[in-house]
């Protein structure tokens, strides 16, 4: 059962190490490629806007507008075409129905910015609208899913290493009640420190500390509150801090 836990272990310290060293230092030079890209110049072919890490400028037609509210599966996407080349169309898509997305109409022409090959922002009359494909100066939930791989890689090495040393008594380190509150709020407090940090604008690297901090303090109050109802169970009271006179 030891070598079961401490196999998934491994895969868990694989995966935060890809995170926070590939994807999400990826996703930050992404971000700060696309921030210094400037105008294409006129004229500019193809392979020479791909050389230069270039913003190029097109302009297209609306053919079909998408909005869908769904919870979690909502949809809004824009169809574009080519007034030059009937063969080319796109669908575009994006994170929230407005500032422009809603007011679009069948035939209306859009200005759209491209880069590295994807629209990222589409225009009409002044209104700007970013596209999913826009990088976004959003690292903080990439980072909680890497911490969160961490701590569950670390939980179930240590599980795991109690039960190849101690096989007939590795308590605590079971599954009911600790284990399993461990996993929940390593799950609950990356997804949600993550998701809050992307919402709040909190910088990217405080992640690494809100995340471990959140899992400590509610495992300290489930810890504390385990003891006590055994306390109870056996008849005996539960301590109380004295308080200065």
């Amino acid at each position: 059962m030891g070598v079961a836990l401490i196999v998934p272990a491994v895969v868990c310290a694989v995966l935060s190490f890809l995170a926070l060293t590939v994807w999400v230092p990826g996703q930050q030079d992404r971000y700060e490629h696309y921030q210094a890209a400037g105008p294409c110049p006129a004229r500019a072919t193809a392979q020479e806007r791909a050389a230069k890490d270039c913003l190029s400028t097109w302009y297209f037609t609306v053919t079909k507008v998408t909005i869908k509210h769904a919870g979690k599966a909502s949809h809004y996407t824009a169809r574009l075409e080519d007034p030059d080349d009937a063969s080319w169309h796109s669908t575009v898509d994006f994170g929230d129905p407005g500032p422009l997305l809603d007011t679009l109409h069948r035939d209306d022409t859009v200005t759209a910015t491209v880069w590295r090959r994807d629209i990222v922002v589409l225009s009409k009359d002044g209104v700007r609208q970013n596209t999913s494909d826009a990088p976004r100066d959003e690292l903080q939930f990439g980072t909680s899913l890497g911490v969160l791989a961490a701590l569950l890689a670390a939980q179930l090495l240590v599980f795991g290493a109690a039960r190849l040393v101690r096989p007939a008594a590795y308590a605590p380190f079971v599954w009911d009640p600790y284990g399993k509150w461990l996993a929940w709020t390593d799950l609950c407090a990356g997804l949600s420190v993550g998701l809050a940090s992307v919402w709040l604008g909190i910088p990217w690297w405080t992640v690494f500390v809100t995340v471990p901090a959140a899992v400590t303090g509610v495992m300290a109050l489930l810890v504390r509150y385990e003891r006590s109802r055994r306390q109870l169970a056996s008849g005996i009271a539960p301590r109380k801090t004295p308080r200065p006179a």
